[in-house]
């Protein structure tokens, strides 16, 4: 099929309007057979339950062009198992398993000439997203709901190479210890807001999250997972309920201990640990491992030995391992990857 006329070289990490997207009800107890339309737009009652209690869930994964031309999505059945923990968590019907990678396929088909052709760093971004529709004024949950999945294409979450971040210590928590903070809920995001716009405000790239019970065990950020390397090699990232598991953390974990011969641990980690740390990362879907350089602890800062110009080498190694798996260049593990076309 033919691409799209993009420059795919020059996207940034957005919104693209692409041809269809997926769009499945939930009324009197069940899930419809679903379609794919071209209609953008969503059309709810102004007292959907989304709106008044923000009743809502969402995933992100990406399809991709592999070496071989090949169209391929990264553990997407991780995706719909993570996405049923969140809808069971917030009282929303489960959209079953099977269904979920069905319509990842059928959008990736759909949206086929939106997929960036192989080695332009550009992505097909997918957005599987769950929310109550029906009119709700008691504090109660939605009766009707709406599965959607919407795809765009996104460009490299860093534009001009990697710089390593700077992070401060958010004086705010992120989640409560028996909260929401392990399930991608839209209310975990809204929350972490105003903490990323004042660490924006006060000139640092995001914020490190404590854990709200004892302010001494380092959790996540507002949008990644933690993945440190020890002085002495280890990798580790932090152990904790309140924290989402992520999928690209859990992916690098493997990759770290199978692929790279490395002892991988996951673990309470101890801020006072930071110090004994040679290098720092962010995990997510957008970028795979955001390094970072330096950490700020009211006005403490902690310099990781990785510095400040460029990925440490243990975490180059993850990234360029994992991205190289996603991509087709090195063999994967069994399940890991689903090729569409």
């Amino acid at each position: 099929m033919e691409k799209q006329n993009i420059d795919w070289g020059s996207l940034g990490f957005g919104y693209i309007k692409t041809d269809k997207r997926y769009v499945s009800n939930f009324k009197d107890g069940k899930w419809d057979d679903g379609v794919l339309t071209e209609d953008a737009t969503v059309c709810i009652n102004e007292c959907a339950g989304v709106l008044q209690y923000a009743q809502t869930c969402f995933e992100g994964l990406k399809a991709y062009t592999t070496e071989d031309g090949h169209i391929v999505v990264f553990r997407p059945d991780l995706n719909a198992d993570r996405m049923i923990d969140s809808a069971k968590r917030l009282e929303m019907p489960v959209f079953p398993k099977d269904r979920f990678i069905d319509a990842v396929e059928k959008v990736v088909l759909a949206n086929e000439s939106f997929v960036p052709p192989y080695g332009s760093g550009a992505t097909l971004y997918l957005r599987p997203y769950m929310f109550g529709t029906n009119p709700v004024i008691g504090v109660k949950p939605a009766d009707e709901y709406q599965f959607r999945i919407l795809a765009t294409p996104v460009g490299p979450y860093f534009k001009g190479g990697v710089k390593p971040l700077t992070l401060k210590v958010s004086d705010f928590d992120r989640a409560a210890p028996h909260g929401t903070g392990h399930i991608k809920g839209g209310l975990n995001y809204a929350m972490s807001l105003h903490a990323i716009v004042t660490a924006h405000n006060e000139g640092y790239d995001e914020n490190m999250y404590l854990d709200a019970a004892t302010r001494t065990k380092i959790e996540e950020t507002g949008g990644a997972n933690f993945i440190f390397v020890t002085k002495d090699g280890k990798v580790v990232t932090p152990k904790s309920n309140s924290i989402l598991p992520s999928i690209t953390r859990r992916s690098l974990m493997y990759v770290a201990k199978e692929y790279l011969g490395l002892d991988a641990q996951e673990r309470e980690i101890e801020l006072a640990e930071l110090s004994d740390m040679a290098e720092c990362g962010l995990c997510g879907t957008a970028a795979v491992i955001s390094p970072v350089g330096k950490v700020v602890d009211h006005g403490k800062e902690i310099c990781f030995p990785s510095g400040m110009t460029e990925m440490g080498p243990t975490i180059k190694k993850l990234y360029d391992t994992l991205t190289g798996i996603q991509m087709g260049r090195i063999p994967a593990p069994e399940g890991w990857i689903k090729v569409i076309k």
